[in-house]
């Protein structure tokens, strides 16, 4: 697609500096930006722990990123971001192995998927794409804190969407970060026909603001405590419209998806142009990034810029409830 061939991806991707001796932690790397973000990284020589479900395709993208980068250094660890147990087993393995780690990248996430909730009694797609992250950010922040000051600076990076624009009212409201008994209990699975509208799209809104929102409260949070981490910086991003598989189960009627393939062939870009802004956050040296900026395209494709923040992304309010109700999820207080 013109997107592909139009690719931002390989000069961008020349001028990102060496990482040798550092270590990134990434969820969600089977396929799409986060398959990128980690193939990239050892191509610049950093190691990457790839945090992923169980499955045969870890397996087999794994064994993807071992053909691409035979040099480099891939530690697959378990994490089910579904499963707040899961999470916590891998924390814990990462920390058994390692003093410190210099990113870590909350990029995996799932999108307008039935309204379902976790085994922990969670919507799914805010415990995958929020509170999940949410638990190994407070995890492992001291490994963090050892990189920031042997390393000079580390970095925790929230993967957002555009779709964080389009929440009701423009703000997060409450009952998406609630616990609830049974599935089906914010809005249900109403058809979208294609057009991205419906109660499973409005949940993904909501935890796209989240996503946006925990990096400015985080950012507020770390700067206060500066003496202790000063250099830990709180980033998002965003991929723009990229093609990945984060699609690829939604049921488009034919006639609608004829009429989306022009917008898509002008519009759309690779998932390698989506990753610019999440290795930009990632990646770039210290004095390129800021804290508490999003990076990504400033429309739906081409390279990343620092993109100022909305009201709603920064509103007190929603910052407060956020965490509240995040720390309530987890079960434990995450203090900084």
């Amino acid at each position: 697609m013109m997107g592909i061939f139009l690719s931002k991806y390989s000069k961008f991707e020349a001028d990102l500096p060496d990482v040798s001796g550092k270590v990134f932690a990434i969820t969600g790397t089977t396929s799409g930006t986060g398959f990128v973000a980690a193939q990239t990284v050892a191509k610049h020589n950093g190691e990457v722990i790839l945090l992923n479900r169980p499955s045969s395709r870890s397996i087999a993208s794994l064994e993807k990123l071992k053909e691409a980068v035979p040099e480099g250094k891939f530690v697959p660890i378990d994490c089910d971001l579904q499963d707040f147990a899961s999470v916590l087993a891998a924390s814990k393995e990462i920390k058994a192995k390692y003093t410190k780690i210099y990113c870590l990248s909350n990029n995996a996430g799932i999108m307008a998927t039935p309204d379902e909730i976790t085994g922990d009694g969670y919507d799914k797609q805010m415990q995958t794409n929020h509170l999940s992250h949410f638990l190994l950010t407070k995890e492992l922040l001291p490994l963090l804190e050892v990189s920031s000051k042997e390393d000079g600076d580390a970095r925790i990076v929230q993967h957002s969407s555009i779709a964080r624009h389009n929440t009701v009212n423009k703000t997060l409201e409450e009952k998406y970060f609630s616990k609830y008994e049974k599935d089906g209990m914010l809005g249900g699975d109403e058809d979208s026909g294609g057009t991205f509208k419906g109660p499973q799209w409005a949940r993904y809104a909501q935890t796209k603001l989240a996503n946006s929102v925990f990096c400015q409260c985080l950012h507020n949070k770390l700067s206060a405590s500066k003496d202790k981490y000063e250099n830990v910086l709180s980033l998002c991003a965003h991929p723009g419209f990229s093609l990945t598989n984060l699609a690829a189960h939604i049921n488009i009627p034919l006639f609608t998806r004829l009429l989306l393939t022009p917008l898509i062939l002008f519009s759309a870009q690779s998932a390698e142009d989506g990753s610019m802004g999440l290795l930009k956050a990632m990646m770039d040296t210290r004095d390129n990034v800021e804290g508490g900026v999003l990076y990504g395209p400033e429309g739906m494709k081409g390279f990343p810029l620092a993109l100022p923040s909305k009201p709603y992304e920064t509103d007190p309010k929603s910052q407060t409830m956020l965490w509240k109700k995040s720390e309530e999820a987890i079960g434990a207080v995450f203090d900084i």
